[in-house]
C-alpha cells in the first residue's frame, strides 16, 4: 500500500481558509467565542508544530531516558491539567492524581507493550510516546468529569453524608453512592462511544495507520487494543484518583473539609 500524502505548507494554510466559515457563525450570533477559537487554533499549531519537530528528534534518537523523561512531562501537564479543570488546590491535590495517573498508566503500558505487543524494548519511542499520550488524553477527561461529579455531589448531598455516617456507615460505605454516580457520569460517554467505532466513526489511530498505509486488518486490530487499553486506564486513574484525594478532603473524624482552589 502507498504511503500517507505529505501536506506541505500552502495545503495547510488552504486548510484554514474554511475557518472562516465557522467563525463566521460564531462572530454573526454573537457568541463572544471567536478571539477565542482564534487563539486556540493559533496554540493548537504552534504546540503540535513545535511537538512533530521535537518527536523526530525523539525518535531518531530514540533513548529509553530521554522517553521516559518525555512522558514524565506528559504526566505533570495532565496532571496540572486534571487538578485546574477541577478548581482543585494544587498544592493538596498535585501528589494524589498524579500518583494515580502514573500507576495507571504504568501498569497499562507495561501489559500491553510487553504481554500483548510483546515488544523487546517496552522504551521504544514509537509506540510508548503516542500510545501513553493517547491513555493521558483521554483519562485527562474522564477524572476531570469524575472529581467534578464527586465533590459537587459530596458538597450538595453534605447532610446525605452524615445520614449515612450516622447510621452506622463507614466513610468508604457512605462514599459508595457517590462514587457510583462520579463513574456514572465519567464513563456512560466512554462506553457510548466504544459501541459506536465502526459503524459511524473511525477513531484517530485506525486511520492515522491506514493513512500511513498499514493494511486495514492490522490497523484494526490496533485500534481495538487501543480501546480497551483506554477504557482500562481511564477507569483505573478515576478509581486512584478518588482514592488517594480522599485522604486529602476528610478530616481524622470523617467530616468533609472545605473543596475549592487557592485564588
Amino acid at each position: 500500500m502507498k504511503g500517507v500524502t505529505d501536506l506541505d505548507y500552502i495545503s495547510l494554510i488552504l486548510g484554514y481558509i474554511i475557518l472562516i466559515i465557522p467563525f463566521y457563525i460564531l462572530w454573526y450570533y454573537k457568541t463572544g467565542l471567536v478571539k477565542d477559537a482564534f487563539i486556540a487554533f493559533i496554540r493548537m499549531t504552534i504546540q503540535l508544530l513545535l511537538v512533530g519537530f521535537y518527536l523526530e528528534f525523539i525518535f531518531e534518537l530514540n533513548s529509553s531516558i530521554l522517553n521516559l523523561t518525555w512522558v514524565f512531562v506528559m504526566t505533570i501537564l495532565a496532571t496540572y491539567t486534571v487538578i485546574n479543570r477541577s478548581e482543585l488546590k494544587i498544592k493538596e491535590f498535585f501528589l494524589p492524581i498524579f500518583i494515580a495517573i502514573v500507576l495507571s498508566v504504568l501498569i497499562i503500558d507495561a501489559y500491553f507493550l510487553g504481554i500483548v505487543i510483546k515488544l523487546n524494548n517496552l522504551f521504544d519511542a514509537r509506540y510508548l510516546i503516542p500510545i501513553t499520550g493517547m491513555l493521558l488524553g483521554n483519562s485527562i477527561k474522564t477524572i476531570i468529569i469524575a472529581l467534578n461529579t464527586y465533590y459537587k455531589q459530596l458538597k450538595k448531598e453534605k447532610e446525605l453524608y452524615k445520614w449515612y455516617l450516622a447510621n452506622g456507615a463507614t466513610r468508604q460505605e457512605a462514599l459508595v453512592p457517590f462514587k457510583k454516580e462520579a463513574l456514572k457520569s465519567a464513563f456512560n460517554p466512554v462506553i457510548a462511544n466504544v459501541a459506536i467505532v465502526g459503524l459511524i466513526s473511525l477513531p484517530g489511530m485506525m486511520t492515522g495507520q491506514i493513512l500511513g498505509g498499514s493494511s486495514p486488518t492490522v490497523a484494526v486490530k490496533y485500534q481495538i487494543m487501543l480501546m480497551i487499553m483506554v477504557f482500562s486506564s481511564s477507569i483505573f486513574s478515576v478509581f486512584l484518583s478518588i482514592y488517594f484525594a480522599d485522604k486529602k478532603v476528610f478530616d481524622s473524624f470523617d467530616n468533609l473539609k472545605k473543596i475549592g482552589k487557592t485564588k
